[in-house]
């Protein structure tokens, strides 16, 4: 299994903190992960190829090892560690409930439990896109206490924070705009019609221009590059995104008094096309309490999930108490 990493080093004069997190990443073709300090500075980071096709206790072993290499490196403790993983997940037990074909034996595989062996520290599971909305939270774009996120990808995920709080709902799924109907008269990739993915996923962009055109096989980045050349289909296709993502971010605005919303994902770095038609859906299609709704991208990129996954990670190392000085008399 090949592996790329690179270190970050504490500067000249400055002292390595010996209670590290980890935050890893899982997806479908790699594994990322890093190790954060108490201050939140990133102290070393790799990846390696994701084993998606071993099955779960492959995937484990991988980012576990990944993980030891790069605390090996550290004169440091590792303290907890915190995963992002593609799939649906059982918050509660840490065990994977659904995952595309792409994973062989992932579902029903108790992650958490399984990396908390390999590790010998407490392990915090999330969905990857939970942990993008953390990572935004603790590193990068969104500092209000109710945000709603949304990863614009091979899919199209949600997250929900509220009150500063995490929202996963009694069944998982808060903030799951992605599958949220009324968009289109597509046929969608969970089976049913309309959902927002029809239109804002990168798999979805593509189809569409094919659709317009005739010309198929275009991943979103090349269909970028048409529109910003000028190709009027290109174009239509990606104000067809935006005006559909406004419009989710609107109404969720609009049910839970939300003034902020992070768009993230490999389609979200075409966001010089997606915010022309965002800002005119918002000018006639604001929330009703007058606040302005504010949609920004995500400034962190690939490592939001895996700063994400290590803020959830720190969440679960108890506070140090606080000594008391003596009194002198």
């Amino acid at each position: 299994m090949s592996k790329h990493h690179s270190t970050a080093m504490p500067s000249e004069g400055s002292t390595a903190v010996p209670g590290l997190v980890a935050g890893i990443d899982i997806g479908g073709t790699k594994i990322a992960a890093m190790l954060v300090d108490g201050s939140g500075r990133i102290v070393a980071r790799g990846q390696v190829a994701a084993p998606a096709r071993d099955g779960g206790s492959a995937m484990a072993d991988a980012a576990a090892g990944l993980t030891r290499e790069l605390l090996e490196e550290q004169d440091g403790v590792l303290l907890a560690a915190g995963v992002g993983a593609a799939g649906v997940i059982d918050h509660a037990t840490g065990t994977v409930r659904a995952a595309s074909a792409t994973f062989v034996d992932w579902v029903g595989f108790p992650l958490a439990a399984e990396l908390r062996e390999r590790l010998g520290v407490p392990v915090a599971i999330e969905n990857d896109v939970n942990a993008f909305l953390l990572g935004e939270l603790s590193h990068g774009t969104a500092t209000d206490s109710d945000v709603l996120g949304v990863m614009l990808g091979t899919g199209v995920g949600g997250a929900l924070v509220l009150d500063g709080r995490l929202r996963h709902g009694p069944h998982g799924a808060a903030g799951e705009i992605g599958h949220t109907p009324g968009y289109s008269t597509v046929r969608c990739t969970c089976g049913q019609v309309g959902h927002l993915e029809t239109l804002a996923s990168g798999t979805s962009i593509g189809l569409r221009y094919g659709e317009r055109t005739g010309e198929g096989g275009l991943s979103a980045h090349e269909v970028a590059d048409r529109a910003r050349s000028g190709d009027v289909d290109a174009i239509a296709v990606y104000e067809a995104a935006g005006r559909a993502v406004a419009l989710a971010c609107a109404s969720a605005a609009g049910m839970l008094d939300l003034s902020s919303a992070v768009v993230g994902g490999g389609v979200s770095r075409a966001w010089d096309l997606l915010a022309p038609a965002i800002e005119t859906a918002l000018a006639t299609d604001s929330p009703v309490s007058g606040v302005p709704l504010h949609i920004v991208p995500a400034t962190l990129h690939t490592d939001a999930v895996a700063l994400g996954a290590a803020a959830a990670a720190r969440a679960l190392v108890p506070a140090a108490p606080v000594r008391e000085e003596p009194v002198v008399a």
